[in-house]
């Protein structure tokens, strides 16, 4: 309403005037900023309402403000994996299902306008997200005016980490060096922040020593301490726990398969052995019964035997790893009275490694031999009318064999006399 007076002279009249302006919509309504950033936790409450500062319009009566609505389409940030590459996109849903709008006046006549969650927002789906509010006014045709709002959403530890793998399996060879790297573990928590930090804590099965290995607990590289031993345990089964930075963990297998060096000679080990052997033994009989073992596996495991070169003596196998050392013919003291025999068992390793079992045989004697004079005829001349116990001449008789077998002893046999020329 403009008022004023009017004064006219001819004649004197005074009016007092008031002219009403009617209001025009030349006016869209505005919001105090361009952007509304609010920060809400993943998993809060469907319900909760965020306050927005309410848009002015200089109009007045219908052509101001009288309703507010959300823009369609919601755009959200999300990684996407292209070939070995991570980039970020934008996506534009066609609708915003997450929140709306509430507005209207207060019990006071104070106007109100707010942000509704109607369902619960998901970080790991969607890290933010961004929309616009639009304030219309009822002037014809409308006039409106928008503000952006952006969405944060904050991290809650909802979600534990997991492994790539269920069971991890390994191989290392025995004799590699302490601080060698088994293999790494990898868990991936989606959450974010110290929620997705991970660590890595290692254990080992009942009755096994976990001084063997060690784990990095950022990287999941798993070490060894000290070389391991094929021979002590050919596998060892390890339990890694990765715990994320909010407490919630997850539990892997690790195996790790030691794998053989050929680092242990064949053992020799005898049951049985006879010395002396009676020199008329026969051909066939066993004079020792060994088994041979290694402690390798595979081809570092395999044993073959042989027997340096012999004609009285050979081997034979006899059950599984086990082998008798026989004779093959005739033996004679007299001409050989003891043997040494070398048995050599060799793995079939590369390498290969080898070990020497020495058996000395000695031959008994067996009286196989009659004494033997060492003239086949002798002549002696005596003296007639001699007194007893005259010396008149001596023999010699020499025995192969040895001890009572070859100790000889001398008698007189009775001849008939020969007769003289008559």
């Amino acid at each position: 309403m403009l008022p004023f007076e009017l004064l006219l002279s001819n004649p004197l009249q005074f009016f007092r005037v008031e002219v009403a302006l009617e209001d025009i919509n030349d006016h869209s309504p505005v919001f105090p900023v361009e952007r509304f950033t609010f920060k809400i936790l993943e998993r809060s409450d469907s319900g909760t309402r965020f306050p927005l500062e309410a848009a002015q319009d200089l109009d007045i009566g219908s052509n101001t403000v009288q309703a507010y609505i959300i823009s369609p389409e919601n755009e959200y940030a999300q990684d996407l994996d292209i070939g070995s590459n991570t980039v970020q996109a934008y996506i534009i849903s066609p609708e915003n299902e997450y929140f709306s709008v509430s507005y209207g006046n207060r019990s006071n006549g104070d106007k109100y306008l707010e942000l509704v969650l109607e369902k619960p927002l998901d970080r790991e789906e969607q890290s933010e997200m961004s929309f616009s509010v639009i304030a219309v006014d009822g002037g014809s045709p409308p006039r409106s005016g928008s503000v952006v709002i952006s969405i944060i959403i904050l991290d809650v530890n909802d979600n534990p980490p997991i492994f790539t793998q269920e069971r991890y399996i390994g191989k290392v060879l025995e004799n590699m060096p302490e601080g060698s790297v088994v293999l790494a573990v990898l868990a991936t928590d989606q959450d974010a922040g110290v929620n997705g930090d991970i660590s890595y804590q290692l254990s080992q099965a009942v009755g096994q020593t976990d001084s063997a290995f060690v784990i990095d607990n950022r990287t999941g590289e798993i070490k060894i301490t000290k070389p391991l031993d094929f021979e002590e345990a050919k596998r060892h089964e390890l339990s890694v726990r990765a715990t994320d930075g909010g407490g919630l963990s997850a539990i892997c297998k690790v195996l790790v398969e030691v794998v053989d060096v050929n680092d242990n000679a064949p053992e020799v080990v005898v049951s049985s052995f006879s010395s002396p052997l009676p020199e008329n033994t026969a051909p066939g009989t066993v004079v020792a019964l060994f088994t041979v073992r290694d402690r390798d596996s595979g081809a570092n495991g395999k044993i073959s035997c042989g027997l340096e070169d012999q004609l009285f003596f050979s081997l034979r196998p006899a059950y599984k790893n086990y082998y008798e050392l026989v004779t093959v013919s005739a033996l004679d003291r007299e001409e050989t009275a003891r043997y040494i025999l070398r048995v050599t068992a060799a793995d079939a390793g590369s390498p290969p490694l080898t070990s020497t079992q020495t058996f000395t045989v000695d031959i008994s004697d067996v009286n196989d031999n009659a004494p033997v004079f060492n003239q086949t005829s002798y002549t002696m001349y005596v003296r007639e009318n001699n007194v007893p116990t005259v010396f008149v001449g001596a023999v010699s008789a020499a025995d192969a064999d040895v001890g009572l077998n070859g100790k000889v002893s001398y008698s007189l046999a009775a001849v008939q006399a020969a007769e003289g020329p008559w």
